[in-house]
């Protein structure tokens, strides 16, 4: 009984502590995929918001004889959770060669001249303050890939460290804990009583006035300057927010790309509750302003003609219908 404790405590540890053996865990379904019913659902459990994640086909027809434009067109995308992988990837395009960049990452690319090079910066709106307020430099451009420094090796004390040391560890622990179904049953009766008996909800998301919808908190708390959607936003932010994204394309096509083009997708909160507060209409200012120089998605338009088909019920992101409708948009710049 000893050795099983102790190998389960290690077990336990393994999954806090480190992210490979996390996703080693979701993999072989040891552990529930805390994600499975969406991201606002895992922050506030409420049961009305508990939605089963699906998995979109593929919109875009990807042919791998692609002929004329599209097979001398290589995409490189900036992106956030939005574009990262599965959500979308090279099949929802009509390119030849797909390389996607986090923001706030680091990648090293090697254009081909031959072809034409585009690149497509994508961010949510409440994150699009805090992209454009620097420089962009996600992705560097080097005359060869191959030749690069060998990284320093890494001892397995420093590794270990690392481990111990990382961010998250509570929340994987949790997760390893508490993510069957069994457990959500008792966090879903928790968060009906403070929602029905003492109108809370967890500080990490905000609902709608009705009750109907659910956002993610930068969304809507206006202590969060640079990301709600109520959040003040001044003509003179916005100029600089303009010259900002001029600069990072201009700086872009200097350096070989074609074209540079811009996509902000709306904050939830911005389509669906757009009068809990004083809304700010970045995305609008932004898209409309004289000096933008940029070619834009403006996706913005399409979703508030029909807000409640475009987002997931119990996610920040968007459902298939917003995912596709976003795709058609931003597939007409290429």
């Amino acid at each position: 009984m000893r050795y099983i404790v102790l190998f389960l405590a290690m077990a336990l540890w393994a999954g806090g502590c480190s992210r490979s053996v996390m996703k080693w865990y979701y993999q072989t379904n040891v552990i529930a995929d805390d994600y499975r019913y969406g991201d606002l659902y895992r922050l506030s459990n409420l049961p009305q918001f508990k939605d089963p994640q699906t998995t979109c086909r593929n919109s875009a027809i990807h042919s791998p004889n692609l002929l004329g434009d599209t097979a001398n067109t290589h995409l490189y995308l900036i992106g956030d959770s939005f574009t990262e992988y599965p959500r979308i990837d090279q099949r929802d395009f009509q390119v030849s060669h797909y390389h996607y960049v986090h923001w706030d990452k680091r990648s090293e690319v090697q254009l081909d001249n031959s072809k034409r090079n585009i690149l497509l910066l994508e961010t949510v709106e409440r994150h699009f303050r805090e992209h454009f307020s620097r420089p962009v430099a996600e992705i560097t451009i080097v005359a060869d890939t191959t030749k690069r420094e060998a990284p320093e090796p890494v001892s397995w004390k420093r590794q270990l460290f690392d481990q111990i040391q990382s961010k998250g560890i509570e929340e994987r622990l949790e997760t390893v804990l508490f993510s069957q179904d069994l457990f959500l049953w008792f966090k879903e009766l928790k968060a009906s009583i403070n929602l029905n008996w003492f109108d809370r909800v967890p500080p990490t998301v905000g609902i709608s006035r009705d009750r109907q919808h659910l956002f993610v908190d930068l969304d809507t708390d206006t202590t969060k300057h640079l990301n709600s959607s109520f959040a003040p936003l001044s003509d003179q932010e916005v100029n600089a927010l303009v010259d900002s994204v001029n600069a990072t394309a201009d700086q872009f096509q200097k350096q070989g790309f074609d074209a540079v083009y811009l996509s902000i997708i709306p904050n939830k909160a911005s389509i669906l509750d757009p009068s809990q507060g004083p809304y700010n209409h970045l995305i609008e200012r932004i898209q409309q302003h004289p000096r933008l120089r940029v070619p834009f998605s403006d996706v913005y338009s399409i979703y508030v003609k029909q807000p409640k088909q475009v987002y997931a019920v119990g996610d920040s992101h968007w459902n298939c219908t917003g995912r596709a409708l976003w795709l058609t948009s931003v597939n007409k710049l290429f």
